[in-house]
């Protein structure tokens, strides 16, 4: 048998594949597809301190091997998701990951405070890429100051696993996520969603109602592969890898350069039952290639 076991910090994962936020709802949604319990883990929709209804519509359209979303981080808030969607999903054993937004530090802070006592949420999951209100628009993500200054409030607010998710809309990724392992991140994810457009050439309008949105998919694929290989050699923190991961050979291809775990996010639009056939492809690869244990290909390129 080949171990398959993979740890982010001191989160333990039975398998390498978790999925990505925003493409997954809950978890509960894809019940009747997969057992959510052969997952590694499974991280939640984007979770912010008050109700938000988001992006007005459209706010998704198909692009060349791919998708933009303007979705804006729909979701009730985080008080909905303790009181209505926790006690749903607590009892499954896969580890549950929250990815956590907000529009200043404050609401970080807030929202990380709230999510602490559950006993069934080991780690959360902070996406730095979102409006920071009080500068004036900037994205946290989008520089080192910024990335730091969120990590370390958050950090104090939230004692369990803390991965911070990097935007790839920046000149050096690498300096981003050195920034946050300096201020207390067990782990970093990459990529998020590129910064892209498209425009319907009959109407002469952009398709999305933000004219902008983030292009994920397989399109995205070796731009994301190229900075988890540059951040897995400038970090001594897990590295979580995901952009375009469509399949199994592509999750093993983010492992070897330098990915603890994956995460599959557009693919699952496609095929709901997706993540399950990479965790068998990833255990049919190592017994091909003679491993017994999924943690010696990290890296190994």
């Amino acid at each position: 048998m080949v171990n398959l076991n993979v740890n982010i910090g001191k989160l333990a994962l039975k398998n390498p594949v978790l999925t990505a936020s925003g493409t997954f709802g809950y978890g509960e949604e894809f019940s009747d597809f997969i057992d959510l319990n052969r997952l590694g883990g499974f991280i939640v929709k984007g979770t912010t301190i008050n109700h938000r209804e988001g992006n007005p519509y459209p706010r998704m359209v198909e692009t060349p091997s791919g998708m933009l979303n303007a979705v804006g981080l729909q979701n009730k808030g985080v008080d909905y998701f303790i009181d209505q969607i926790y006690p749903r999903i607590k009892d499954v054993d896969s580890q549950i990951v929250v990815n956590v937004s907000g529009a200043s530090i404050d609401d970080y802070v807030a929202v990380c405070e709230k999510l602490a006592p559950l006993d069934k949420i080991n780690a959360i999951e902070v996406n730095i890429s979102c409006p920071n209100v009080k500068q004036g628009g900037m994205a946290f993500g989008t520089n080192a100051a910024g990335a730091a200054q969120v990590t370390k409030a958050v950090r104090e607010a939230f004692p369990k696993t803390l991965i911070v998710k990097l935007s790839p809309n920046v000149t050096d990724i690498t300096e981003i996520a050195r920034a946050v392992e300096a201020e207390g991140a067990d782990s970093v994810s990459l990529i998020n969603t590129l910064l892209g457009m498209a425009i319907d050439v009959e109407r002469r309008k952009p398709y999305l109602s933000t004219i902008t949105g983030g292009l994920s998919g397989a399109a995205v694929r070796p731009v994301a592969v190229r900075m988890v290989w540059q951040v897995a050699k400038a970090v001594n923190i897990p590295v979580i890898g995901l952009g375009g991961i469509m399949n199994g050979r592509d999750a093993i291809e983010f492992m070897l350069a330098g990915a603890t775990a994956i995460e599959v996010g557009t693919a699952n639009f496609i095929d709901p039952t997706v993540t399950v056939k990479i965790v068998d492809y990833m255990n049919e690869y190592c017994e091909r290639h003679g491993i017994k244990d999924i943690n010696e290909i990290i890296g190994q390129i």
